[in-house]
């Protein structure tokens, strides 16, 4: 079994000093953190996988494609391969859990 909690997480995360933090990788899926404060600016690019983001806390608008909404904690937003999506108008510290399938990098 595997075990993850947040705040160990967000610790790792800060000590590398990065936006995102992979935290699991095994054959079908990838998971990370990723982390955008308040007022930064999403940089990502379209990915080669689906992905889902869970939004563990913050609040932003998100655009996936052509459509736009609003998230906050509780939120989950699916991103098909290969489609444009980025956090933008972030009101909030944003930590979202970032799901690959199939993972990163394969």
């Amino acid at each position: 079994m595997k075990e993850f909690r947040l705040d160990r997480l967000e610790a790792e995360r800060l000590a590398n000093n990065g936006a995102y933090l992979r935290f699991l990788n095994e054959r079908n899926i990838s998971v990370g953190l990723y982390a955008l404060d308040a007022g930064q600016q999403d940089t990502q690019r379209p990915q080669r996988q689906d992905v889902v983001n869970f939004v563990v806390s913050g609040r932003s608008s998100v655009t996936v494609g052509d459509e736009t909404t609003t998230v906050g904690r509780g939120s989950v937003v699916y991103v098909p391969a290969g489609t444009p999506a980025r956090f933008h108008h972030i009101t909030e510290d944003l930590r979202v859990m970032v799901v690959f399938t199939p993972p990163e990098g394969s």
